[in-house]
């Protein structure tokens, strides 16, 4: 068993049906790439992120896109 699959049988255990999302995503991450996860409300795309930072033991943080957000809530300073 490899370390992909290793991480994918870990998520798995809190995501179901996802294999091939899993598989995708993680070529991303081998890849050096970014992720970026659409998909309709409610379908685990937050809990797949968290899953993932928690198998690689790194910081997850997220953000909320609206209307009103500004560089400065991203960035921490004024643009």
């Amino acid at each position: 068993m490899n370390i992909v699959d290793k991480v994918v049988d870990n998520i798995k255990i809190i995501i179901k049906g996802k294999d091939d999302t899993l598989y995708e995503i993680l070529k991303g991450v081998i890849a050096g790439g970014h992720i970026l996860i659409e998909d309709v409300p409610g379908v685990g795309k937050t809990s797949i992120a968290e899953a993932l930072s928690k198998s690689f033991d790194v910081k997850y943080s997220r953000m909320q896109f609206t209307p009103d957000l500004l560089p400065t809530d991203i960035l921490g300073v004024s643009i």
